[in-house]
């Protein structure tokens, strides 16, 4: 069969996608930017990748005519616009206007179990993409999942970031919501399974885990795996808005996925019990299991992908990484350093493991402490680390930086600030003849900017002479 895969860029979607190839299938990918779509899929005879952005019409006729299942994978938990809602449903819209002239004959659409009277903000716009997702034109087959939990989820590394930080909790009374936690291997068993099956076409199933949980269960199950021994104390007086800023400030949530998450907490996630997991012959495992299974790929340094790599983990870089990848020359402070490289292939390596548990070769503490005052301004400080200590591609987070370009053949990485700025950096490596070139870029915004600049110039000076000198000494 021929798969269309939306939201290929995505946590499920990229995982989703060799599974589909695995089995045979031909799959078009669609990305609003080529320079996120994976490398390896240009290397693969079964993967065709299309940019189309379901925001603007225009782009869909780049999507094949000949499809035969589609996959909606296409939401956020961002909540950094206040026209969430219509932009959810205009990208529905736009998606089924433009399937119903191909030759699609089933939709499967991954949405939230959404049993509740009163849901949240964002159950409510999945609910309300269910409804426009309905057709004649072609079937629709919707899984509604609870929290997933696996490898690089949100929800698995916000629990994780709890439970390792913090011996004893005082915890909102949102910890006492009751759910079913998912793994993500079964999620994509039920997505993977359903693919062409017509005795789900028209259908709608509730998928959830074996077990219903409090968070704080899972946040004491999850110690358990870890061997650790934690404490929590639970609080009725924290607003909302407090706990938003407990989220905030103690884990890799940025503040405004935080209150999304608050937002949701607070909603119990039962699922209605159905036929499907006989049906498809998936039988979910415990949430200890999934928190077990997903370290085993922690270990391993495997993971696919994650939830910190998406876009809305900051809301400052917009989805279209070409906007950026040509740095200003113009109205900008540069500080610039070049050093002969010995061994291209080890300099290579040293760049590429930059950030996160590997840190920045020189200053570290420097490092943490911009990052700590980041946090403190709003912004995500240097929290997100990097999903693999050895790998980037574009569009990956990389502490409060985010990879704009990066290609080993071509001997370059290009990282773009997230953190918070009265204006745009750019931190470029490159090697050429055996040199390598290291340049910071700064485009201030107005006086501030400027005053900004020459406050932190000093420590650049020793900062990056110190970062290139360790990038070449091998």
């Amino acid at each position: 069969m021929k798969i269309l895969v939306t939201g290929a860029t995505g946590y499920i979607g990229k995982r989703l996608i060799p599974l589909m190839v695995n089995s045979g299938h031909q799959v078009v990918c669609t990305v609003r930017d080529q320079l996120r779509a994976d490398k390896t899929y240009q290397e693969e005879d079964l993967i065709e990748v299309v940019e189309a952005d379901f925001l603007k019409p225009e782009t869909l006729q780049n999507i094949p005519n000949d499809i035969d299942v589609a996959y909606y994978l296409i939401h956020s938990m961002s909540n950094s616009s206040k026209k969430f809602e219509s932009l959810e449903a205009r990208c529905a819209i736009n998606f089924k206007t433009y399937l119903e002239t191909t030759q699609v004959k089933q939709v499967i659409y991954l949405s939230g179990i959404t049993n509740e009277n009163n849901l949240s903000k964002h159950l409510k716009s999945r609910k309300h993409v269910e409804d426009i997702l309905q057709s004649y034109a072609y079937a629709l087959t919707v899984f509604k999942a609870g929290i997933i939990v696996g490898s690089g989820s949100s929800s698995f590394e916000i629990i994780r970031d709890l439970v390792e930080k913090l011996p004893f909790m005082i915890a909102p009374k949102w910890l006492h919501t009751k759910t079913q936690p998912l793994s993500v291997r079964d999620v994509l068993a039920f997505l993977h399974r359903s693919a062409g099956r017509e005795d789900l076409y028209n259908q709608s199933y509730d998928v959830f885990g074996p077990e219903i949980l409090t968070y704080k269960q899972m946040l004491l199950q999850f110690a358990e795996v870890r061997g650790l021994k934690r404490y929590i104390l639970t609080v009725p007086v924290m607003t909302p808005k407090l706990s938003s800023y407990w989220l905030y400030f103690v884990t890799s949530t940025s503040y405004k996925l935080a209150i999304s998450l608050v937002d949701s907490m607070g909603v119990q996630i039962i699922g209605k019990p159905s036929n499907i997991n006989a049906l498809l012959e998936v039988e979910p495992i415990s949430y200890k299991q999934a928190v077990a299974l997903a370290f085993e790929k922690i270990e391993q340094n495997s993971i696919v992908s994650s939830w910190k790599d998406s876009m809305v983990s900051s809301g400052r870089l917009p989805n279209n990484l070409h906007k950026y990848i040509n740095v200003p020359k113009f109205g900008c402070f540069k500080d610039y350093k070049e050093r002969q490289v010995v061994d291209t292939q080890k300099t290579l390596d040293k760049i590429w493991s930059i950030g996160g548990i590997n840190g920045w070769y020189y200053g570290n503490y420097l490092w943490k402490v911009r990052g700590y005052i980041d946090k403190l301004f709003g912004g995500i400080g240097l929290r997100r680390g990097r999903t693999s200590p050895t790998d980037l591609d574009a569009g990956d987070a990389l502490d409060f930086w985010r990879v704009i370009f990066a290609d080993k053949k071509q001997q370059k990485l290009l990282l773009y600030a997230e953190m918070k700025l009265p204006g745009e950096a750019w931190l470029e490596f490159k090697i050429e003849d055996n040199i390598l070139k290291q340049t910071a870029t700064f485009r201030p915004r107005g006086l501030w900017g400027r005053l900004y600049w020459y406050s932190v110039w000093p420590f650049h000076g020793f900062i990056f002479k110190g970062m290139i000198n360790e990038l070449v000494n091998v």
